[in-house]
């Protein structure tokens, strides 16, 4: 499959620069896909370049990831995700938009449209609803100045290390490849070009910060996400892999808070399934939008 690549474009959030691919034909309706985290918009081409057909796709870098600003205070909260995400829809000036996304960025799409049920026609979300139930309790569990003072000293940690560097492209592309095993080495070389970037001293790191290794202690509680997820209006399709560790919310019973979805599992394919099954991924995603 031959990819082409988009125009670059960025927008003001926060002060932050952030960066998002426009794959042009703006007489068609808009369409984001939101990509995960430590992930990036390259990431989506192959499915940018089919929906282009139908759709005006906008695929953005999230904050501290891809070609978008780190965050000086390496403040990458769900709050603030979902802030960059309203002010892109804001920017872009559309009235409504159908939204793809993944993982972290489903889980900041899926609020943004609890937010705004009025602007979000349809969406798509791959294993983007956050911990599960049980991992959320196991959390609670530990106490709250317990896990408080732990992000305190990841924190302080995270502060001192620099990104790994690896000597070559390809010892990038290894790792990659063994991130995901179910990648081609097209769809890993891809993935790796895009989501490194050169050092001054001709070695290769990832572009996402560092920082972002450390996650917020502390989300919002679980009876306001269920008053988001409620507000919903759109029909979503909850797309899931039998062999990834994400929770299915059709057997945790996360998906009772919808008043219109549909869950799919798809097998032999992990938590990154849209490129793991592609052709049925494009199958399920084109029948539903």
């Amino acid at each position: 499959m031959t990819i082409h690549g988009p125009t670059s474009n960025s927008f003001i959030s926060q002060r932050l620069r952030l960066h998002y691919v426009d794959w042009g034909s703006p007489d068609k309706p808009p369409l984001i896909l939101q990509h995960g985290g430590r992930d990036h918009a390259r990431s989506w081409d192959w499915v940018a370049e089919e929906l282009a057909r139908d759709w005006h796709v906008i695929a953005p870098d999230l904050r501290g990831h891809g070609d978008s600003a780190w965050a000086p205070d390496g403040n990458y909260d769900m709050n603030a995700y979902v802030y960059d995400f309203a002010q892109l829809v804001h920017t872009l000036g559309h009235d409504q938009v159908t939204i793809v996304s993944h993982s972290l960025g489903g889980n900041v799409a899926t609020r943004f449209t609890g937010l705004y049920p009025e602007k979000v026609r349809k969406l798509v979300n791959i294993e983007g609803l956050g911990p599960s139930p049980k991992v959320r309790a196991e959390r609670e569990a530990a106490g709250y100045p317990n896990r408080f003072r732990k992000w305190i000293e990841d924190r302080r940690a995270a502060s001192g290390r620099v990104p790994r560097r690896y000597p070559t492209i390809e010892a990038a592309f290894a790792r990659m490849k063994e991130e995901n095993s179910f990648l081609t080495d097209e769809q890993a070389r891809h993935l790796t070009i895009h989501g490194a970037s050169r050092n001054e001293d001709g070695t290769w790191s990832w572009k996402f910060d560092p920082y972002l290794n450390v996650w917020p202690f502390e989300d919002a509680p679980e009876e306001r996400t269920n008053e988001l997820w409620s507000a919903i209006t759109c029909p979503i399709l909850f797309l899931y892999g039998a062999d990834s560790w994400a929770s299915n919310p059709e057997t945790d019973g996360r998906a009772m808070k919808f008043k219109n979805y549909r869950v799919i599992e798809f097998e032999n394919a992990g938590h990154w399934l849209h490129h793991d099954q592609f052709d049925r991924f494009m199958r399920e995603v084109r029948a539903f939008l």
